[in-house]
């Protein structure tokens, strides 16, 4: 909204957003790549309180991102680079020149080195602040479902005190989005959750406050995987910290009956990887529960009787299993070796008999199970 109502800069942006060019955090982190260049920027003063460089896997030395390669997190941030280099070449970079130019200044360049920094600064430091439907849009006029904000909004420092800052909240609300008529059915006194950046709150001092305790951020219950992606520090003995066992798509290729055995995924709806947290660890592979984890497979989603003939029994340990079904159907599929040959043949038998549709994923699970048991898929996640 700041930005918006900048004298200068204001009135492109505007015709930005409301077109849909970009979105309020884009608008914010362009508004950020602009402070190394920009002459006069007023937010100069508390920008230069920031730092300059961070500890996420973005800013690893080559040396140190080698370090992550057998996590999530190693291909995680390869994507997210290459995300960010694209969107900086294809879109942020020409609109940061435009947003110069208005500023008369027709010389300088924005390296992606500042894109980069002012990503980081957005996402270490934004906050889902509650704001009054007044202090969002301090003047609104309806005129063809549109929004026009005035430039009057000089009494921000007690809205924002009023707030909690919170950015492990989920239940934002409406935020600040598309003009045209994206809040256009928010009421007077309604509150609105917008992301946004607070100067100055990272200096704010608990004596102030009459608090003897250091002020913090609820960051929500994540695991350190992902507080190191997205705010550069870990946990020690973090209780929501997860492993994701993941075997990768591209390592299919080079086992044998790839092709096949891809086909097999696809008709079985397996899935390559699993989300574990970290309690449900403690007893290794099985729960001392019958009850499965939040999430998985309940056994009525189970085939039934868990056998292509009908005359075995499904075992009893896989309702123990931390592993959820279509994960394990996965690795089952993977361990295949001349079994393989089974479940081709009893799967052909089927469609023999079947004029009309294709087995169901029950039924080809059915036939890999029968053909190989569990014995190679536990095996293969031991390994």
């Amino acid at each position: 909204m700041r930005i918006l109502q900048d004298a200068l800069l204001g009135p492109e942006c505007r015709s930005w957003f409301e077109e849909g060019e970009v979105d309020d955090t884009l608008l914010i982190i362009l508004f950020l790549t602009l402070e190394g260049p920009r002459k006069k920027f007023s937010w100069k003063s508390y920008l230069d309180m920031l730092p300059r460089t961070f500890g996420n896997p973005l800013w690893f030395t080559d040396e140190d991102f080698l370090e992550l390669k057998g996590t999530t997190l190693y291909r995680a941030t390869e994507l997210q680079k290459k995300s960010l280099q694209s969107l900086y070449d294809n879109k942020v970079e020409g609109l940061v020149k435009k947003l110069l130019t208005l500023d008369g200044d027709l010389e300088s360049a924005v390296p992606f080195e500042d894109f980069l920094w002012a990503n980081s600064i957005f996402w270490t430091r934004a906050l889902n602040i509650p704001l009054p439907h007044s202090y969002v849009f301090p003047q609104t006029q309806v005129e063809d479902n549109n929004f026009s904000i005035s430039k009057d909004s000089e009494h921000s420092i007690e809205h924002f005190a009023s707030g909690e800052l919170d950015s492990g909240k989920d239940e934002k609300g409406s935020r600040f989005q598309d003009v045209n008529g994206g809040i256009s059915a928010s009421t007077p006194g309604e509150t609105i959750w917008v992301e946004g950046l607070v100067p100055g709150i990272d200096s704010a001092e608990p004596s102030h406050f009459g608090i003897e305790r250091e002020i913090s951020i609820n960051y929500g219950n994540k695991g350190n995987e992902e507080l190191l992606y997205l705010y550069e520090f870990v946990i020690d003995d973090n209780l929501d910290d997860y492993l994701m066992v993941h075997y990768p798509m591209e390592a299919i290729q080079s086992v044998p009956f790839s092709q096949l055995k891809s086909q097999l995924f696809e008709a079985q709806k397996a899935e390559l990887k699993c989300l574990l947290p970290r309690s449900l660890l403690d007893q290794g592979y099985s729960l001392e529960s019958t009850t499965r984890s939040e999430g998985n497979d309940s056994c009525e989603n189970r085939v039934c009787n868990y056998s292509w003939s009908g005359r075995h029994k499904m075992p009893s340990y896989l309702n123990k299993l931390v592993f959820p079904e279509n994960f394990l159907t996965a690795w089952r599929t993977i361990a295949l070796k001349e079994e393989l040959f089974q479940v081709s043949s009893k799967l052909e038998e089927l469609a023999g008999s079947m004029k009309e549709r294709q087995p169901f994923d029950t039924e080809v699970c059915s036939a890999v199970w029968e053909a190989c048991g569990d014995s190679g898929a536990l095996q293969m996640l031991v390994d």
